[in-house]
């Protein structure tokens, strides 16, 4: 019983490594959060594989069947809309059902692409340890995030959405005005654009550029 962890592109399609791509062509099916996007990519790639959804909205029967899969030794590849899976998306917790379930079953990484790494990676800032927090909450809990953030003696390395990007670094900067931030937008896509600086003064670039995209936030005191 196989079920490999396959990383695909953040934006770039031709960000995939030869061994996902074997990888993906080998297995008998393939689970994907959206069909519809994890097909721009299978596509591109002239790659066709039964495609399961699973999503954070997936019911237990999904899992089930998953499960039943894996138990007449059909090999699994499980892949997120981008990036790594089982970082910030439904996927952990399927492979931890799985796992509760069949703990023989060999869960194999096909490592790849990651927004965390990327970012940490054109930083400029030392991140040998760092903080990572996900996607920041909404509500729930937002003030202890917030606090963690101000907290850490580490570079701390978040999610956020472009509906909340400037409330939360304005929020930050109330209690850590002299805190450095680089602010990674759309990586690898064809809008791609980092900034750099003191909180105030990337604050004031993002809202003259305004806000679109997806967005990766790194904090350092």
């Amino acid at each position: 019983m196989k079920l490999y962890i396959v990383a695909t592109p953040i934006g770039n399609l031709e960000d995939i490594t030869l061994r996902a791509l074997k990888t993906l062509k080998e297995v008998d099916y393939i689970l994907c959060e959206d069909t519809r996007h994890s097909l721009k990519l299978l596509n591109h790639y002239q790659i066709q594989k039964p495609l399961i959804s699973y999503h954070q909205h997936s019911k237990l029967n999904k899992i089930d069947y998953i499960i039943k899969l894996l138990q007449e030794n059909k090999k699994l590849a499980l892949i997120s809309d981008a990036g790594t899976p089982g970082i910030s998306d439904p996927g952990n917790e399927l492979i931890q059902k799985i796992l509760e379930k069949l703990p023989e079953v060999e869960v194999i990484a096909i490592p790849g692409p990651s927004v965390i790494t990327a970012l940490a990676s054109i930083s400029g800032i030392n991140t040998n340890r760092f903080l990572f927090l996900g996607f920041l909450p909404i509500k729930k809990h937002r003030k202890q995030f917030l606090e963690k953030i101000v907290l850490s003696d580490l570079p701390v390395i978040f999610y956020e959405s472009p509906y909340k990007l400037l409330k939360t670094l304005k929020e930050i900067e109330k209690l850590m005005p002299e805190a450095k931030v680089v602010v990674a937008k759309e990586l690898t896509k064809m809008f791609e654009k980092v900034y750099r600086g003191d909180i105030k003064e990337v604050i004031k670039e993002i809202e003259n550029d305004g806000v679109k995209g997806e967005y990766a936030v790194l904090i350092e005191k």
